[in-house]
């Protein structure tokens, strides 16, 4: 085995294509992924931030904000997926009202 690092992620594959990125608090960001390092943190370009219910900060809604360049620190980041090829879906699994 190396003595060199390697990231479990192969982000390579993203870089200058648009990306979403979930981050430990609830917030969730997409923007063009410009670069990262070993320690994932990452740079986005063009980023907007979903903005979250202020009674329930883990639910999103409807509104955005433009944050432009941006980093995200690798210790704050939960999920990076592509946001191309990716659909929202509803929640299989909620009840409907009256059940």
């Amino acid at each position: 085995m190396s003595g060199r690092k390697e990231t479990v992620l192969d982000l390579a594959k993203f870089v200058d294509k648009g990306v979403q990125v979930k981050l430990t608090g609830g917030r969730q960001v997409t923007g063009t992924l410009k670069g990262y390092d070993q320690l994932l943190n990452l740079v986005l370009d063009g980023a907007i931030e979903f903005l979250t219910d202020p009674d329930d900060p883990l639910k999103i809604i409807d509104q955005t904000r433009s944050l432009g360049l941006i980093i995200c620190r690798g210790t704050a980041v939960m999920l990076v997926s592509p946001t191309d090829g990716t659909d929202e879906i509803a929640n299989p699994f909620l009840q409907p009202d009256g059940a």
